[in-house]
């Protein structure tokens, strides 16, 4: 052991050694790699390397202190030694100013981002994890930058989130070089020290590692996750811009399971036991009233049978009856309506000059509004009542924001199958293209957009160009239209679709290289290629990948089939002249693109005209044919109505100028109604045009028919002359004309009180020309009746009346028509055994037709209002084929909000600070669960940007300090100052005067390479600035909707957008609405059911009430016409289902025509059976159907057939959907229902007699056919 002096001598020299290493370690540590800039980057023009520099750090000057505090805050200490000078300091702001735009918005994102650059630039220990591998005489060209893993991965998951609001992507996708999901923590790193991204001078090459490595410790300075708040006081980051800072991700509900029991559909299994128990309880009570009968011998007070014939042949008092008070009630009200037809129908025959003329004089009084007549063609008008919720949206959007704009779309495809894979030069897996993305084929596709590009259309004495009409977002800085299209990305040039990079051996960078990166960062710039193209497109946006192609998988768009090329056209909400000029340009596109072939390409086309221009040219077409089906029914009224007798009396016993009259009268009842709304300013529909006179033909021809074939088989009473009988004739059938028609017009005119245009407008006009046509028909055709009578009597031709055949024998005989009727078929359905089994099917029928009623699709299939041969239907295929995005949807928050507070900017906004449920927030969550919400993308936030473009360490917010003039960032100007100080109050939101006072600077602004953030291109239109700036007004968020196919795919599109809107609306308690174009076509759906049930419903209760007081108050007879018609809906819900028929405005005017036309299958049989005085009411039914059955099959189910068969040859789709199948069911139906159910139905249910109606008949009837007829 040593003495004590020598072990303190030792340890003395043990403890200098020591403290010399230490010293030597410190200097070491406070070594720098570089100071100062030097010459100019090689690499990279415009760039300076730094200078290559071992010394110990240096201080800072003091002009560089405010940069030092603005960019590395952390080095702000002390005398402020570092490795860099103000320049490099400069230099630092300079490339980091897109990061800074992009990623401030997330705090702890873009401090750990600085700090990575601080520690790399100034870092006074730069040496200890830093090499400069290469130099050159005074300047480093290459530096080894050793960076911790864990620092990059957590500096990765602060930023992974954060979004780029105006693209509608994240952030990552514009900074890293592809796009963000095949970003990682280390890619990203590489790539912003890549010399290809254009900002670093030199390679900077980054080694990742925790743990030493070649003597260097990696930098691995403290990180802050994306949840927490900096010691700045700046808050964490939003959810929007940090999953982890969300709660739970939204999961979207289940859907609810189908109703089923036992495994198969419900109401299918509820309507076959309710079918089974009824024809149990049916056919059980069917054969105990026949054992019954069996057992007695039964009088005509049968159980089943009628129970009450006050009017027996031997009755012991035929001269009284025992009526009660409402059946004489009944007969009295029937009496007088019986006396003033007779009075009427007689002076009409008498006075035929008067009626015709007078008649003559108003029905061309009323068709003189024609003149006035204006037709409505715009689908909006059509499909959406002004009062409606989308109609009101779509009026404030256009109002406060513009017209959304015109849309001219190509999609393009290629029948050259040939794919092949482009294998990068700088390493990397091999990618596949299909052949759509060649560039042979390229080129051929930018050859047809120039083409496009150059259309000149002619319009008056003018020439309309498309520059005229397009959307420049940027004008009057940028005049170019925007075209979105993937040759946008190579700026719509030949050449630069050409242009490559490499050497005499290898191509490094060409068009494969720039299109991968283009579609990940569709707003850069400059590409990372050695190309350095920019993918921005030439009008100052951004052209997203998922806008201009199409049959991609996912994201890979690299396998896109087809291209799509859209330009948006400028709508013009109240400037005829401007629009008419839109117009004419897309005429002119459509002849050229009609005119356009190729043998490599496949081009579907439309424009915004298309649609309106098609429907007019389908209607023009679709004229033959209407006119070709009411020739047809035309020709067999004038031929049907005449009876007869004998081969040589031909011409004399037909009726074809009688039959012309009626025609002429129905037409006329149409043409007054039409005139007389036009008069009211009221514009028709082409549904009016062509539906009206259908229905109409139908009513009023099944009149004639019952008028004439009634004066046929009557015969004229002793002493009794024309006038009188057929006055006579009128009073007994007109109650049951006026039954009908005015059942009809009631039923009509209350389904006007629906909001939807297209069925409120055919109401009202059908209402019209149906009670018209009534009208008509007892005056003006009972006096065309008793001129051809006595035209008939005085055995003058038809037609050519002034010719007079020889007296001769007339014999009267009955038509064929009801000889059948009353010989064979009446007695044939009513039998015993044959009615049970008509109830039995009919009910059948009814149980399936409920079963499938909710299975009933609801909407209208667009394809279907298209012509067979119209180009628009390819483009709807390959739209449905190809597109991958939806129609863009817009969250447009209401004039009110005060932006100028943190109150109104935290409801709105989705960065720092702003709050969980505020509209940007939740439009976000929403597209975390698209294929739920239909909401496909983060909003488009202008608030957000604003507040990103404002802050002062931005170069994108200055002004010339001597005028207040806005300085772009790219004017160099000594003069512009930054418009907010670099404070912490001048970090902050701007609030009060100060956010009024940029924001109007924030919206004129065109993003460049030194401010992406320019709100010009993004939101010019966006937001509504009070007058003189004086505050904001309303505003709008867009979106975009996933790809919407079919109508469903609408319908749950708007009510999700609805939906999400109302929520946004409670949160921020303010009135937001979503908008999007197609809202007005699909509202009418979300109330379809409800319109329709209230449509029928009205019109069976209108019919319900007509039915009782004009049967004389018989409540029972009401109940089973309305059953009749009720059963006749229900059973065209049956056919819709199985002939795939959509209930839609179009279906839902048929279904209320149904109830029009079945009215008249029903009511005049059941207004003859309840006057019948048969003994029971089985001979009451068949005598009702064999009297008004054969008049009804003639009237309008054959005159109907013919013209029917014709519409299935249209070539229009909606008419062969629409009118050809749902009119031949309403036909064949009604027919069935009213001819074979109905009858059998009276016969179990009808309603008693009327004692009262009976008696007074039967003294009226004495000696006339009706006579005759009851005692044979």
């Amino acid at each position: 052991m040593c003495p004590p002096h020598r072990r303190h001598s030792l340890c003395l020299l043990l403890f200098t050694v020591l403290l010399s290493q230490e010293c030597l370690r410190l200097v070491e540590a406070q070594h720098c790699v570089w100071y100062g800039e030097c010459g100019e980057s090689e690499q990279v023009p415009g760039k300076k390397y730094n200078c290559n520099y071992t010394g110990p750090p240096k201080p800072l000057k003091p002009e560089g202190f405010e940069l030092l505090t603005e960019l590395c805050p952390g080095y702000d200490y002390d005398n402020r030694s570092l490795c860099c000078n103000v320049d490099q300091l400069q230099t630092l702001k300079r490339s980091l100013q897109l990061p800074l735009q992009f990623l401030s918005r997330c705090p702890a994102c873009f401090f750990n981002l600085m700090n990575l650059f601080c520690e790399l630039t100034c870092s006074p220990h730069q040496s200890q994890f830093m090499n400069a591998s290469k130099i050159n005489a005074t300047s480093v060209i290459e530096v080894q930058y050793y960076v911790g893993q864990r620092f990059a991965s957590a500096m990765y998951n602060a930023c992974k989130d954060v979004q780029a609001p105006s693209s509608n992507v994240k952030a990552l996708s514009l900074l890293c070089g592809k796009d963000a999901k095949d970003c990682n923590a280390t890619n990203w790193i590489q790539y912003m020290f890549d010399i290809n991204n254009g900002q670093s001078p030199f390679p900077i090459i980054p080694i990742f590692s925790d743990v030493p490595v070649s003597g260097f410790t990696p930098m691995n300075n403290k990180t802050y996750a994306c949840t927490e708040g900096l010691d700045d006081g700046s808050g964490p980051c939003s959810c929007q811009d940090c999953t982890n800072a969300c709660g739970p991700t939204p999961v979207p509900p289940p859907l609810p399971p189908p109703w089923t029991i036992f495994g198969i559909d419900a109401m299918a299994v509820i309507m076959w036991i309710s079918y089974m128990a009824f024809l149990l309880i049916f056919f059980g009570a069917v054969l105990i009233a026949w054992c019954y009968r069996r057992r007695r011998i039964m009088s005509e007070y049968g159980p089943i049978l009628d129970s009450n014939n006050p009017l027996s042949l031997n009755s012991d008092n035929p001269d009284q009856v025992n009526a009660s008070c409402c059946e004489s009630l009944g007969e009295r009200f029937e009496n007088a309506l019986r006396i003033f037809f007779c009075s009427w129908g007689s002076f009409c025959v008498r006075h035929p000059s008067v009626v015709i003329l007078g008649s003559l004089v108003i029905v061309v009084a009323s068709s003189g509004g024609l003149v006035y007549m204006r037709i409505t063609t715009d689908p909006v008008d059509l499909w959406s009542a002004p009062t409606s919720q989308a109609r009101q949206e779509k009026d404030y959007f256009d109002k406060h924001f513009g017209p959304f704009f015109r849309t001219v779309q190509l999609i393009i495809t290629t029948p050259v199958n040939e794919s092949y894979t482009y294998s990068p030069y700088f390493g990397g897996a091999d990618v596949p293209f299909n052949s759509i993305l060649a560039k042979d084929i390229l080129h051929q596709v930018l050859d047809l957009q120039l083409d496009i590009e150059a259309i000149v259309a002619p319009y008056k004495d003018q020439t309309v160009t498309l520059k005229d009409i397009c959307l420049a977002p940027l004008d009057p800085y940028n005049d170019n239209c925007t075209i979105l299209s993937v040759l946008n990305y190579f700026q719509n040039s030949h050449a630069q679709l050409d242009h490559q990079k490499g050497d005499e051996f290898f191509v490094w960078a060409e068009f494969h290289s720039h299109f991968l990166y283009c579609v990940s960062a569709p707003a850069s710039l400059n590409d990372t290629t050695p190309l350095h193209d920019p993918c921005m497109g030439t009008f100052g946006g951004p052209v997203f990948p998922w806008l201009a192609l199409g049959g991609y998988d996912e994201t890979n768009y690299n396998n896109a089939t087809a291209l799509v090329i859209t330009f948006p056209l400028n709508n013009y909400l109240n400037d005829s002249v401007k629009l008419d000029k839109a117009l004419a340009w897309e005429k002119e596109f459509i002849k050229f693109m009609k005119n356009f072939t190729s043998p490599n390409l496949t081009v579907s086309f439309m424009a915004e005209r298309s649609i309106e221009d098609e429907i007019n040219r389908e209607s023009n077409s679709d004229i033959s044919t209407i006119v070709i089906s009411y020739a047809i029914m035309f020709v067999y009224i004038s031929l049907a109505l005449g009876h007869i007798h004998s081969f040589r009396r031909v011409m004399v016993d037909s009726k074809i100028s009688l039959g012309i009259a009626g025609i002429l009268i129905v037409l006329s009842s149409v043409s007054s109604s039409l005139g007389i709304f036009s008069y009211a300013g009221i514009p028709l529909t082409l549904i009016v045009i062509e539906v009206i006179p259908f229905l109409v033909l139908a009513v009023g021809v099944d009149n004639i028919f019952i008028i004439v074939q009634t004066y046929q088989r009557d015969e004229r009473m002793p002493q009794e002359e024309l006038h009188q009988q057929i006055g006579r004739i009128l009073g007994d059938v007109a109650p049951s004309m006026l039954l009908s028609s005015l059942s009809e017009t009631v039923a009509f005119s209350l389904g006007a009180l629906t909001n939807m245009p297209a069925v409120r407008t055919f109401s009202l006009f059908a209402g019209l020309a149906v009670f018209i046509d009534f009208l008509l028909q007892i005056s003006c055709f009972v006096s065309f009746l008793g001129l051809d009578a006595e035209r008939q009597e005085g055995n003058r031709l038809d037609i050519i009346c002034c010719v007079k055949l020889p007296e001769g024998q007339q014999t009267k005989t009955d038509g064929f028509l009801f000889r059948f009727f009353k010989k064979i078929y009446a007695p044939f359905i009513l039998k015993e055994w044959v009615r049970p089994i008509i109830v039995a099917v009919f009910v059948g029928i009814l149980s399936f037709s409920i079963a499938v009623m909710n299975k009933v699709e609801i909407g209208l299939d667009q394809k279907l209002s298209m012509p067979d041969d119209s180009y628009v239907l390819d483009y709807f295929k390959n739209m449905g084929e190809y597109l991958h995005t939806g129609a863009p949807v817009y969250f447009v928050v209401e004039d009110g909000v005060d932006y100028g507070s943190l109150e109104g900017q935290n409801a709105v906004c989705g960065g720092v600070g702003c709050n969980n449920d505020s509209l940007v927030q939740q439009v976000y969550a929403a597209s975390l669960i698209s294929n739920y919400t239909t909401i496909a993308l983060t909003p488009s936030s202008w608030l957000d940007d604003y507040f990103d473009w404002v802050k002062p360490q931005s170069t994108c917010c200055r002004y010339i300090n001597e005028t207040g003039a806005f300085c772009n960032a790219s004017v160099v100007n000594s003069s512009c100052v930054h418009c907010r100080p670099m404070t912490p109050s001048g970090k902050q939101r701007p609030e009060g005067e100060d956010f009024m006072r940029f924001l109007p600077m924030f919206l004129s602004d065109n993003p460049n390479v030194k401010c992406g953030k320019g709100g010009h291109a993004a939101y010019g239109t966006a937001v509504d600035l009070y007058p003189n700036d004086a505050g904001v007004g309303a505003t709008y968020f867009m979106t975009y909707h996933t790809i919407l196919k079919e109508s469903p795919d609408f319908i749950n599109g708007l009510k999700m957008a609805r939906n999400l809107a109302h929520n946004i609306s409670q949160s921020i308690n303010h009135k937001v609405f979503a908008y999007s174009i197609f809202y007005v076509f699909y509202e009418q759906y979300l109330t379809i059911v409800y319109d329709t049930a209230l449509n029928l419903s009205v019109s069976l209760a209108a019919i319900f009430v007509v039915t009782t007081v004009l049967l004389g108050f018989e409540l029972w007879s009401a109940v089973v016409v309305c059953l009749t018609i009720a059963m006749i809906l229900v059973n065209m819900f049956g056919v819709m289902w199985l002939w795939g028929i959509s209930l839609n405005a179009v279906s839902l005017v048929n279904l209320v025509m149904t109830c029009g036309i079945s009215v008249e299958f029903c009511s005049h049989i059941v207004r003859a059976f309840s006057i019948s005085v048969k003994k029971n009411r089985v001979e009451r039914a068949e005598e009702a159907l064999a009297h008004m059955g054969s008049s009804v099959f003639s009237g309008i189910t054959l005159t109907k057939f013919g013209g029917i068969i014709v519409l299935a040859m249209s070539k229009s789709q909606i008419f062969q959907v629409f009118y050809f199948r749902m009119y031949l069911a309403i036909v064949l139906l009604g027919a069935t229902h009213g001819l074979i159910f109905l009858p059998v139905l009276l016969s179990y249910i009808g309603p008693s007699v009327n004692k009262a109606k009976v008696f007074a008949a039967n003294k009226r009837n004495v000696g006339t056919e009706r006579e005759r007829l009851l005692n044979y």
